[in-house]
């Protein structure tokens, strides 16, 4: 099988499907019957074939109401030979947007799974025949190819959880073929990629780092266990033999995991895609979300204090002023109620003056001060994480110097 979430959402159809078309034929509608006359001529014998397919046309415009139907159909259409399984179903293909020709495959799907048949029912079995049918059309003579990379500090509940576009979490341990380098049951989770190339083009093999390294940016945003992905990914293509593929990124530092429990799937595949689709390549913001990777990849918090202070000064300071004040000012009012802002800002301070004994080496492990640097990053990340869903205006200056002229005088000591 080559495309397990394809597999997955189709099958998610199917059942669908079943359901709805027993309903119609409980409510009373009727399969259309053919008499086919068999045997010899001077002794024919007659049976009576089911027209399913005509049946199926007749509800197709219930069946696209579906909750399932459009992802199912746009799966489908993102195929890249689907012509090639049209045909050979014996539709025509016609020009036009990909979502026409999804909507063509997925009749002829259901059509095939449930040739002749007189019930609806979903079975694996069959089911998995005639998948196995399609990807033998939609993949004759294009290259595939398959990147696998472990994911540290990230357990996931589920076998598996789809990213989308052939990106996927799978549990290591269920993993059928892996390079003897990688056991799979050696890791609780490896990030799988799959690659297709067109007949006669390349798998785009150069394209997996950079969409492994924007699902690590997203992993890290998501929680502060900083799950991160191995330095070393393997990838194969049709079958061939595992090579090893360099990622570059640094080790992690954390030692907690994130867990990922069913409920979490969805907002984490909408999150992914959201973060994919809005990282900045260049200008501030991009600038201070690689300090903040960079942290994140550090052996020590001393050594990721000086990035985080980076990516903050690049944020929320401002290229004539001197000193940090008036950027600890902007988190606090940014990351805290009004209440809460000057104790946090006399932390933040604090956390600063770390940087100088840090850099003359003179700072002694001790849990305590490691905390408030711990704290500086997950200031880093909530602002970086907000501005990259749409939750904080880019313009994060201005929106803090907002919030600080809002906030009342403290009252005057005498």
């Amino acid at each position: 099988m080559h495309n397990r979430a394809l597999h997955d959402t189709l099958a998610a159809f199917v059942e669908e499907a079943a359901w709805q078309l027993a309903e119609e034929v409980a409510a009373g509608a009727e399969i259309p019957f053919e008499l086919i006359e068999q045997g010899r001529a001077s002794a024919p014998l007659y049976c009576y074939k089911p027209l399913t397919d005509r049946f199926i046309a007749d509800h197709l415009g219930m069946l696209e109401r579906l909750p399932s139907y459009p992802a199912a159909a746009q799966g489908l259409a993102a195929l890249p030979n689907l012509s090639a399984y049209l045909i050979a179903r014996g539709r025509r293909t016609r020009p036009g947007p990909g979502r026409a020709q999804g909507d063509a495959a997925l009749e002829a799907f259901i059509t095939a799974l449930w040739s002749d048949a007189t019930e609806f029912v979903y079975e694996p079995a069959p089911f998995d025949q005639v998948y196995a049918d399609l990807e033998d059309a939609v993949y004759d003579g294009c290259s595939l190819s398959v990147v696998l990379v472990p994911v540290e500090g990230l357990v996931i509940e589920s076998d598996e959880v789809s990213l989308g576009d052939g990106l996927s979490l799978v549990h290591g341990t269920t993993l059928a073929s892996t390079p003897t380098d990688l056991r799979g049951d050696d890791y609780a989770t490896v990030a799988v990629l799959h690659l297709e190339g067109a007949p006669g083009e390349s798998p785009g093999l150069e394209t997996a780092g950079r969409r492994l390294r924007r699902l690590q940016t997203a992993l890290r945003l998501w929680d502060d266990a900083e799950p991160s992905l191995a330095p070393i990914a393997w990838a194969r293509t049709d079958g061939g033999p595992w090579m090893s593929v360099p990622l570059a990124t640094g080790l992690r530092r954390m030692d907690g995991d994130c867990l990922l429990s069913p409920e979490e799937e969805d907002p984490l595949r909408a999150f992914c895609a959201l973060i994919a689709r809005r990282t900045p390549r260049a200008g501030e913001l991009a600038w201070a979300l690689r300090r903040f990777e960079l942290g994140c990849e550090r052996a020590s918090p001393w050594e990721a204090l000086s990035d985080w202070l980076l990516a903050v000064r690049a944020l929320l300071g401002d290229a004539d002023a001197q000193g940090d004040e008036r950027v600890f000012e902007r988190i606090a009012a940014i990351c805290a109620p009004a209440d809460q802002r000057a104790p946090l800002v006399r932390r933040l301070r604090d956390t600063a003056a770390l940087e100088r004994a840090a850099i003359a080496g003179r700072v002694t492990p001790d849990e305590a001060v490691e905390m408030l640097v711990e704290d500086l990053g997950s200031h880093v990340r909530a602002i970086l994480r907000d501005v990259l869903c749409g939750h904080l205006d880019p313009s994060l200056r201005t929106l803090a110097d907002g919030l600080l002229d809002e906030q009342p005088a403290e009252p005057t000591a005498f």
